[in-house]
């Protein structure tokens, strides 16, 4: 791999643009298995909040059209145990780390945020997933008000990390919430997390998830993520943006680079290919040799003219 794939996300120096997306990759080494994880740019483990949660009912997953519907529920260890459990052996794989907390209150995004304070250098950046339900606020999501991500993002500064605000598609006006997640102190915007979505099965007459509802992922969402990308780049020519959302090959991590993305994730696409990480990455590696782009920073926000 050549140096030319080099970027950068916030203060952090990525080896290159490509990244495991949360809640695909396991909380630790798993992936490491199919190809070194050292090899990504990171590794952005699934979601943690400061106690263990349990998450949603059976059945969590569902095949759509072009997609995944899922409602896990962020399931996971609680802070603690991870740091106890899984980073040890993440961390010894040589992969760049990337947390991701969660909370339904501010304090609860607080209490996460402080517990990962001591984690540095093993942790490079936090990734403050803000599409969950804030419980202090009718259960609407911290990514749909600019004012509840404000108080989400400020609180996990606990944690003394770089932070990156991972925000939801699912607003009139993502370069908004954008805007307050930047101004709130997140060093760059992860774009975009999934779509809300149902599958009723006609057979049952009921929902085919059990908690009713889920998030729509994979490529039939990659269009409303370059779109989110797009706009916030339009909107703040010199933030940092992270682009996920349906990147299955090489060129839709490259859509999303030129759309204005720093980095680019890779989530869903694993469930069929868990080598799907590694894939992309040579794949854009093999992108830049035959287009002659000597470095990744000619691809960033080229859409833009």
């Amino acid at each position: 791999m050549t140096s030319s794939l080099k970027t950068r996300v916030g203060s952090i120096e990525l080896r290159n643009p490509v990244m495991t997306a949360s809640g695909t990759a396991g909380h630790g080494a798993e992936l490491d298995h199919y190809f070194p994880l050292a090899d990504l740019g990171a590794v952005v483990v699934k979601s943690l909040s400061a106690e263990p949660w349990a998450g949603n009912p059976a059945p969590r997953v569902h095949e759509t059209t072009g997609g995944m519907l899922n409602s896990v529920g962020l399931q996971g260890p609680g802070v603690e145990a991870w740091l106890e459990g899984e980073l040890p052996a993440l961390a010894a794989t040589g992969a760049t780390v990337v947390a991701s907390i969660w909370g339904f209150t501010v304090e609860a995004y607080e209490k996460a945020a402080a517990m990962l304070a001591g984690a540095g250098p093993r942790v490079a950046a936090v990734e403050v997933n803000l599409s969950c339900p804030n419980v202090e606020h009718r259960r609407a999501m911290f990514a749909h008000s600019p004012a509840a991500t404000t108080e989400a993002v400020e609180a996990s500064a606990a944690c003394g990390l770089p932070r990156w605000a991972k925000l939801s598609p699912n607003v009139t006006d993502v370069a908004e919430i954008a805007g307050a997640a930047l101004q709130a102190g997140a060093e760059a915007v992860t774009l975009v997390n999934t779509v809300m979505g149902l599958a009723i099965d006609p057979e049952t007459r009921k929902p085919r998830l059990g908690a009713g509802g889920g998030g729509l992922s994979g490529p039939a969402i990659h269009p409303v993520a370059v779109r989110a990308v797009f706009e916030t780049r339009a909107a703040f020519p010199t933030a940092t943006i992270v682009g996920v959302g349906g990147v299955a090959s090489a060129e839709d991590a490259i859509e999303l680079i030129m759309a204005g993305a720093s980095a680019v994730q890779v989530g869903t696409a694993t469930f069929a290919d868990p080598r799907a990480p590694h894939r992309v990455l040579h794949g854009i590696d093999r992108w830049c040799r035959r287009h002659g782009v000597t470095s990744i920073d000619q691809l960033i926000g080229a859409a833009h003219g």
